[in-house]
């Protein structure tokens, strides 16, 4: 198994992580820098590939790079224990709660801003109305407490 190569083409194409993507992995030492050829191109292994297809589902799962970083123990020095992966995790799906919570509003306060407008060829719009809206006439139309403004935020 630990006597594979990968140019960085094949890395990326086994990976599904872009070249760049990989590179900029290297610089911010996520990835540790690979060995390379008397010609400069770097030479990828088994060890590469793994921790690169971690990288990828834990961006996919929405982890930050700081967070991917100490689950591989980077920041630490050492292992984490399966405690602090959980509570890593728990506090993600925390997050990620308090995202679709924000995104709910902002589905609603887009609904009712839709309901309102009679979609004619007029210039007078009910949603750009809305939009240019100070904060006191959106509360004063049911859609404040800054329910756009928090959903972009996040």
């Amino acid at each position: 198994m630990g006597d594979r190569r990968y140019p960085i083409g094949v890395l990326s194409r086994e990976t599904g992580v872009n070249i760049e993507t990989i590179r900029y992995y290297e610089r911010i030492g996520v990835m540790p820098a690979p060995p390379r050829t008397e010609g400069r191109q770097r030479v990828y292994d088994e060890d590469h590939l793994k921790r690169l297809t971690f990288i990828r589902r834990g961006r996919e799962l929405g982890f930050t790079l700081d967070q991917i970083r100490d689950l591989l123990g980077l920041v630490r020095g050492h292992g984490l224990t399966c405690a602090e992966v959980k509570a890593m995790t728990v506090g993600h799906v925390a997050d990620i709660r308090r995202k679709v919570k924000d995104l709910k509003r902002l589905e609603r306060v887009l609904g009712d801003l839709a309901a309102q407008c009679h979609g004619k060829g007029v210039p007078d719009c009910p949603i750009l109305d809305a939009l240019s809206a100070t904060p006191g006439a959106m509360a004063s139309r049911g859609m404040g407490n800054g329910a756009i403004a928090k959903s972009r935020r996040r």
